[in-house]
């Protein structure tokens, strides 16, 4: 049996902040309530340790006493607002890359632009960037939601649009969206697209596919609810026909792997180094 492991598996950046620097006030901070702002990543694996460790998970910053971390997706801008009314200390663990689009969306508003925001609706990150795009601006989850979302540009009687996506979108999908918009949009309306997909998540939905292609099953590890790692299940599903798609490795039947000769791991941006190594020694 031939394992062929992701380079860019696991950890992204700011994942890898957010856990490591929550963990360090977790250990500095024993005899303190530490809270957290929803799932602090999406990795059941990590977000049970950190409940063990005494970490505090809420759903709403009204549910918060004291110091309150903010997790990697972001949060919505009225988050902010309130902590300071509540005198609520915020550790701000946003992933740089979330917060570089946070103020290109609020700069693009003040400058009277239309925002199409792409991605999906219900992700903790696009609602929480979705808050900082103003008045005049439409989310694009799919192919099918440009009419609309064009629809209310020409109603805002604006003529300028900015399009951005979520930093773990799809790159193939965000392309076909762009090709649809530009295609439709009135020629009296001036674009500018920026790719605010994140430079990891390209490189691991290309590594995804490339290895795809060259072994009998590809499995790929991590949170059900991570969208990043949806992605890459997705990507490779089109390139090998035996793709499964685990958060650990209790999960594997390994029964049906016998059969295979070539297998290729790739693994989410919040999926620990254990879950990878714990698949990988199973493997062997």
């Amino acid at each position: 049996m031939k394992i062929q492991v992701g380079k860019t598996s696991g950890f992204c950046f700011g994942v890898r902040n957010a856990v490591d620097k929550t963990n360090e006030i977790l250990k500095k901070e024993q005899n303190k309530k530490i809270y957290c702002l929803g799932e602090l990543v999406h990795n059941k694996t990590i977000v049970n340790q950190l409940k063990k460790d005494g970490l505090i998970f809420i759903d709403t910053i009204e549910q918060a006493e004291d110091t309150t971390i903010i997790r990697a997706h972001g949060v919505e801008k009225k988050v902010y607002e309130i902590a300071k009314k509540k005198n609520i200390d915020l550790i701000d663990l946003t992933c740089p890359s979330v917060l570089r689009i946070h103020k290109i969306a609020e700069e693009y508003a003040l400058e009277n632009y239309y925002i199409f925001l792409i991605g999906k609706k219900e992700h903790p990150e696009i609602i929480g960037t979705y808050s900082f795009c103003g008045k005049n601006a439409s989310i694009i989850s799919e192919i099918e939601d440009v009419d609309n979302a064009i629809n209310n540009l020409k109603e805002s009687n604006l003529n300028k649009l900015l399009i951005i996506v979520q930093t773990t979108y799809s790159t193939k999908v965000f392309d076909e969206i762009v090709k649809e918009i530009q295609e439709k949009i009135p020629q009296n309306i001036s674009i500018e697209v920026k790719n605010t997909i994140c430079r990891a998540t390209e490189l691991r939905q290309e590594e995804t596919k490339k290895i795809s292609k060259e072994v009998d099953l590809m499995i790929i590890i991590g949170g059900k609810n991570s969208s990043n790692t949806n992605k890459l299940y997705e990507i490779a599903q089109k390139e090998c026909k035996n793709t499964i798609f685990i958060e650990n490795s209790e999960e594997l039947d390994k029964e049906k792997i016998l059969k295979f000769e070539k297998i290729g791991i790739m693994a989410g941006a919040s999926t620990p180094q254990k879950s990878i190594d714990e698949v990988i020694k199973l493997l062997e």
